[in-house]
């Protein structure tokens, strides 16, 4: 059961019905994430600006649908989960690439070093290590992908948890529990 509803377009405020109307157009559905949002215009602007500002970054779509799915799991999120991995083989994802990533791996160097760094930044709030700072830099993460991976790293934090608040209703097909053991496929860095 829900704390906070999904407000209806009709009963939000100007800004409110705007900001949904253009997640309608661009989406072709509004998510319940983004309705519930919606009790605040201030909040779904933000949201919704920080997204669209980071889409236009150095990492491309695939690799930050990875880091939602791998801050998703690491926050036991869900609603992001589960809208993540249907976005994420909306951009391409295989269903094994969408489990490796919920378990922050990957089969190339470098996105594995940016999701195992997504995850550190979770586990530790932010307070990485030099090793893992390096480990990133090593796998040729540079300081602008960096950047760019705790600040996909927070986006995703602020949508899980405000769905943990506000107990958002999934409307999304739900995403594939992982088995007791599950290990990242083969080709998984380590």
């Amino acid at each position: 059961m829900t704390r906070i509803a999904p407000i209806a377009r009709d009963n939000a405020n100007e800004k409110s019905q705007a900001l949904l109307d253009g997640v309608q157009a661009k989406l072709g559905m509004t998510p319940n994430l983004m309705s519930t949002f919606a009790h605040s215009s201030a909040a779904l602007d933000a949201y919704l600006k920080f997204s669209d500002a980071l889409s236009n970054g150095d990492l491309n779509g695939k690799t930050r649908e990875k880091i939602a799915l791998a801050v998703g799991q690491a926050n036991d999120c869900q609603y992001c989960l589960s809208a993540h991995s249907a976005i994420g083989k909306m951009v391409g994802l295989s269903p094994e690439e969408i489990l490796d990533a919920r378990m922050a791996g990957a089969s190339d160097t470098k996105t594995d070093a940016i999701l195992k760094l997504s995850a550190q930044i979770v586990e530790t709030r932010g307070k990485v290590s030099d090793a893992d700072v390096a480990a990133a830099r090593t796998a040729g993460v540079t300081d602008a992908e960096i950047t760019e991976v705790v600040a996909n790293t927070a986006l995703n934090l602020l949508t899980n948890y405000f769905n943990h608040v506000a107990e958002t209703e999934v409307d999304f097909p739900a995403a594939e529990p992982l088995s007791v053991g599950e290990t990242c496929s083969a080709g998984c860095a380590q």
